[in-house]
């Protein structure tokens, strides 16, 4: 069902009969009842039952006199109302959160195996990723490798928010992720949205959220993620959180273009060639995320390598290292 069929404010909790009501009054003006009907498209009857509820809502005053007027209230007005109370509502709800939590730790059936939950199937890995990357009030920390569970070229939405509202979120790319052809572009998204990323060791995938809850697969295979594994706050969680963290110390910062779509100017490619070929990938599969021949990416290479005065890619990139630290002046 689409935005429009639900209607705009279906996400204030107004429904489509009384959305049509409030808006036939914006377009008209005050009305009686009995001339609101049409523009609205329902019944007298209809709207003299809704309008118990579009005062409580805020959509509308009454007017005096008789018969029956109705006058729409600002939509700068209503709809800030609204929006505030669903805003109330979310953080009580958060807030019951702590209370149903503590609910749960005093319940009498209560047994360690609770800690750990096994979550079948790729769609319902996925929709557990995502869920904890929504429920994330503080940090999301990660471990990227392959087999994917998630549609590498979507967005992650889910993460995307989470760092609009102040969620930092940490990843390691394993050298494996960028075999993915869409994992390049995926990366530059999440970095532009404010992803801090490192490339490096990468012995599972784990994502961890507020160091409350962590996701990874159940078992080691290199095709597909058919079932995963949810940890709550416990021990075994404290050594994933450590995992992450001395993994993050060595891995190295991986610096990529700003570019949205596939870097083909000098300046971009060379230096998402320098971060992919950091990663350990052969040169057919650095085409292949730049979205170049095997031939230019040659030239590139050659002309990368007389720039810097290094006959070898280690040569090359050791010099590079020294040029961004300001130890090698440019010729």
């Amino acid at each position: 069902m689409s935005e429009t069929e639900k209607g705009l404010l279906a996400g204030l909790g107004v429904s489509a009969a009384e959305e049509a009501a409030y808006r036939a009054l914006l377009r008209h003006g005050p009305l009686p009842l009995s001339k609101l009907a049409e523009p609205a498209g329902l019944s007298t009857d209809a709207l003299r039952r809704l309008v118990p509820s579009l005062e409580q809502l805020g959509l509308v005053s009454r007017l005096a006199g008789r018969p029956l007027r109705l006058t729409a209230t600002p939509p700068t007005v209503a709809i800030d109302a609204l929006a505030a109370r669903r805003q109330d509502e979310l953080a009580s709800s958060r807030a019951a959160a702590t209370v149903l939590a503590a609910e749960e730790t005093w319940s009498p059936d209560g047994e360690p195996e609770q800690l750990i939950e096994i979550v079948n199937g790729p769609d319902a890995v996925a929709r557990r990723y995502y869920q904890l990357h929504e429920m994330a009030q503080h940090e999301v920390l990660g471990l990227i490798k392959p087999p994917f569970a998630i549609d590498t070229g979507q967005p992650n939405l889910a993460q995307e928010a989470g760092m609009r509202r102040g969620v930092r979120a940490r990843s390691i790319y394993g050298p494996s992720a960028f075999e993915d052809p869409a994992i390049l572009m995926h990366v530059k998204r999440c970095v532009a949205a404010g992803e801090q990323a490192r490339i490096g060791e990468v012995p599972i995938k784990l994502a961890i959220a507020d160091a409350k809850v962590a996701i990874l697969p159940l078992t080691s295979k290199p095709v597909t993620v058919e079932s995963a594994l949810v940890v709550q706050a416990s021990a075994l969680l404290d050594a994933l959180v450590s995992l992450f963290e001395a993994l993050w110390r060595t891995a190295a910062p991986l610096e990529l273009s700003e570019s949205g779509t596939a870097a083909t100017s000098g300046s971009t490619l060379d230096l998402d060639v320098v971060a992919l070929l950091a990663s350990g990938m052969q040169d057919e599969a650095v085409a292949r995320q730049l979205g170049v021949s095997a031939r230019t990416l040659q030239r590139r290479l050659q002309t990368m390598f007389d720039q810097l005065g290094g006959r070898t890619r280690f040569q090359a990139g050791f010099r590079a290292g020294l040029r961004a630290a300001g130890d090698v002046g440019r010729d």
